[in-house]
């Protein structure tokens, strides 16, 4: 392979070859009108998001109190998650903001 080009032959691989006259434009032949037809923009559809049929859900029993062996309730948190581990864990940080004392209970699939 020749890696030394001349000029005249990088100018011919850049920007081609010359180039071959334009064809003259015959004015005496017929002047005929291109039908054209104006498009109106397709509107795009938003795409509608899957409805869920089954969304997994769990129910987390929890015994919440603000005195140390005092006074509880029970509360239920459902979480939509398949993870017990992921919905006890958000059940704890949503009764911890209301109560000092947090114990869980129970986790069971709805």
């Amino acid at each position: 392979m020749n890696t030394e080009l001349t000029e005249e032959e990088m100018r011919r691989a850049l920007f081609g070859g010359p180039e071959s006259p334009a064809p003259a434009i015959n004015s005496h032949a017929q002047d005929t009108v291109r039908d054209v037809a104006i498009v109106q923009p397709v509107k795009v559809a938003k795409k509608q998001k899957a409805s869920k049929g089954f969304t997994p859900r769990l129910r987390v029993t929890l015994r919440v109190g603000n005195e140390f062996e005092g006074k509880t309730h029970e509360i239920v948190h459902e979480a939509d998650t398949l993870s017990s581990l992921v919905a006890e864990q958000e059940a704890t940080r949503t009764a911890r903001k209301k109560f000092r004392f947090v114990e869980v209970v129970s986790v069971k699939s709805m």
